[in-house]
């Protein structure tokens, strides 16, 4: 088993997911131009269907890949941040392994453990490392999952690291690789991904709840916004907010003293979130100003942008990831939604060819 930061090459390349009942594939190769075609891509539930009928209803797709890789969702693994051990490398998993034992959620001797550098090593101070951590159990469903359709799972990649790839290429494109930006992804009804990034590499993560119905909800019902690129990352610097408090929130419909939690208080509630985030950046990397913000929450990325825009006041803009990744025009856009990690796990396998 590989954990993704040790990669073999292919032009051809068939990623997964499974969580939850739930495949989520994708098929890509390698075109003349470098960039990635997708050949197929959608989903599959397993619902109440019986494992062998699920097994022949997915060999039917006719999938395959000269690499496989398998991708775990969030629901799969934890990462955590440490600081960095002072130890030789060979010996960094094995020191990590004992400093997080207190931070599992199952026991240590249950885990499959790697580790990886918090940013890209340019900074002074302290180092830190981000360590994820999936049960053993987690794993060899998946790989087993894998095997049973012929597919040799040879690599693992996590879904941080996916969104890493996606924002990092589009901000390559728009010529801001060595910035540092932040982005914000919708790709399920439960939550949402906070990431920052910087040449190349993640330097921030934080996994965000929704509130029950966030996706339905009518966010804002203000004026439009004019959303212009070039208008970059403006920091509101009235902004004030509190953090005695805890750092999440309960968005159910629990009943206060005064009635009962409105949508847009729910929803005030994740805006909050996501401004003390870019806000303890700002505090905490002030070498590293951001350049922007950009959304994606399928169909609705547009609406997300306008209404981050409206109540953060800066400028938040829609990502477009047609500029990366072709062959995605007939996806639906809830596919589209759940795949899209997926497409993340294939830009990071490509470069590590270069």
């Amino acid at each position: 088993m590989r954990w993704p930061w040790q990669r073999q090459s292919a032009s051809g390349r068939l990623v997964v997911s499974w969580s939850g009942q739930t495949l989520s594939y994708v098929q890509a190769k390698v075109q003349a131009n470098g960039r990635y075609r997708v050949e197929k891509i959608g989903v599959e539930r397993q619902t109440g269907d019986r494992m062998e009928s699920f097994l022949s209803r997915v060999q039917s797709l006719g999938l395959h890949g000269g690499e496989v890789i398998a991708m775990l969702r969030p629901d799969q693994y934890q990462l955590l941040q440490i600081e960095a051990p002072a130890v030789a490398p060979e010996e960094m998993r094995s020191a990590a392994r004992y400093l997080i034992r207190e931070m599992l959620d199952t026991h240590v001797d249950d885990i499959t453990l790697d580790v990886m550098n918090v940013g890209d090593g340019q900074q002074k101070g302290a180092s830190h490392l981000f360590v994820v951590t999936a049960t053993n159990a987690q794993v060899r469903e998946v790989v087993e999952l894998g095997q049973s359709l012929q597919w040799p799972v040879s690599v693992v990649d996590i879904q941080e690291n996916a969104q890493r790839n996606l924002q990092s290429a589009v901000a390559a494109k728009d010529g801001h690789a060595t910035q540092a930006s932040a982005a914000l992804m919708v790709t399920s009804d439960r939550q949402a991904l906070l990431t920052i990034t910087a040449n190349g590499e993640l330097f921030y993560s934080r996994r965000l709840d929704l509130p029950e119905g966030f996706m339905a909800m009518e966010w804002s019902a203000g004026e439009a916004v004019d959303l212009d690129v070039d208008k970059g990352f403006m920091p509101v610097n009235e902004y004030v907010p509190d953090y005695s408090g805890s750092m999440s929130y309960d968005y159910g419909n629990s009943q206060p003293a005064a009635g009962a939690v409105t949508g847009r208080e729910r929803s005030q509630r994740f805006l909050i979130e996501v401004q003390r985030s870019l806000d303890l950046w700002d505090r905490t990397w002030s070498s590293l100003p951001l350049s922007g913000l950009r959304v994606y929450a399928g169909a609705r990325s547009l609406d997300l942008a306008v209404w981050l825009s409206q109540e953060m006041g800066q400028v938040v803009m829609p990502m477009d990831f047609s500029t990366i990744l072709d062959g995605l025009e007939n996806a639906s856009a809830d596919t589209l939604m759940t795949c899209l990690p997926l497409l993340g796990v294939l830009l990071r396998s490509e470069s590590a060819k270069n």
